[in-house]
């Protein structure tokens, strides 16, 4: 269960947040304090620090017997249950803003944002303006979407601004030469692309492009990560990376805790992970030159 735990958060993040996680197992140094066993998944946020983002922990039954919690097992006998905890907590929420913020403020994933769409009038005093706008909408709302209509007094700009610090994944542009020609403009606010699409195409093109953004931010945020991670086979070449180039840094292990001290004296920095996907880049430990047992993420982490 620790693991099936463990794979329902990796999904959560790539599904709904677009964050790329590695899956794996903490060392003992870095395991949760009690607990026999731990698994982690880090992501990578955009200044190049690795982030914990949920852990699943086995406790066997240490805490069972700490407490004197038991149970009457099917043969009739008083056993001591095996425990398990998981957490993914409130910093995911700063994951998202560190993943994929930019200087313009948030960009929210849409599976996560509250609102996806919001509806922009333009020149709205004019007849018929807000009623199309807020037809739209409502178009929009029918169709499953999370839409908002502006219908503040302020600028155009101001809005499209505050539409992005807030990182609503799609703004709809609609003015009266939109209406007269039975079109509004879409923007993204991931990369900005704008196209002009027919007023009654509006709901199917809208579903369409959100699954497209959240694709192509996936993809984004894990090509930064592999961009960011490097491997090293030697400890003069391991601390050069951690000193010049924010990152994981895929490295062989030994297993002895002795030697991965001495990397965080050395570096500054500690064992993410111990991934289930593990890879055979040395023969020997980057510290002590030993037989190496495991290929292990390092980096630094908030």
């Amino acid at each position: 269960r620790t693991i099936q735990m463990l794979n329902i958060y990796a999904d959560f993040c790539e599904e709904v947040l677009a964050i790329p996680v590695i899956k794996g197992k903490k060392t003992d140094k870095e395991k949760f304090s009690g607990a026999e066993e731990t698994y982690t998944i880090e992501a990578l946020m955009h200044d190049g620090k690795a982030l914990q983002s949920g852990t699943s922990h086995y406790f066997g039954d240490l805490f069972s017997k700490a407490f004197n919690i038991q149970f009457t097992d099917k043969d009739n006998t008083l056993k001591y249950p095996h425990g398990t905890s998981w957490g993914m907590t409130t910093r995911m929420i700063g994951a998202i803003i560190m993943v994929h913020g930019d200087n313009s403020g948030l960009v929210l994933p849409p599976r996560i944002a509250p609102v996806q769409v919001c509806v922009i009038p333009i020149r709205q005093n004019l007849e018929g303006v807000m009623d199309k706008a807020q037809e739209v909408k409502e178009a929009l709302i029918h169709a499953g979407i999370r839409a908002k209509l502006d219908d503040t007094d302020k600028s155009p700009g101001w809005k499209f601004s505050e539409q992005e610090m807030r990182g609503i994944p799609v703004r709809i542009e609609l003015g009266p030469k939109d209406i007269e020609a039975g079109q509004a403009v879409v923007v993204r606010r991931d990369t900005r692309e704008k196209q002009i699409v027919a007023i009654e195409k509006l709901p199917e093109t809208i579903k369409e492009l959100l699954d497209a953004i959240h694709t192509d931010m996936l993809e984004r945020a894990r090509a930064h990560r592999d961009a960011h991670t490097y491997e090293a086979r030697e400890l003069a070449e391991f601390k050069r990376i951690a000193d010049e180039k924010p990152g994981f840094i895929k490295a062989m292990w030994c297993g002895c805790q002795e030697c991965e001290d001495k990397i965080k004296e050395l570096t500054g920095v500690t064992s993410r992970c111990m991934p289930f996907a593990q890879e055979h880049i040395s023969d020997t430990c980057i510290y002590c030159g030993k037989p190496a047992k495991h290929l292990v993420y390092w980096g630094k982490a908030y």
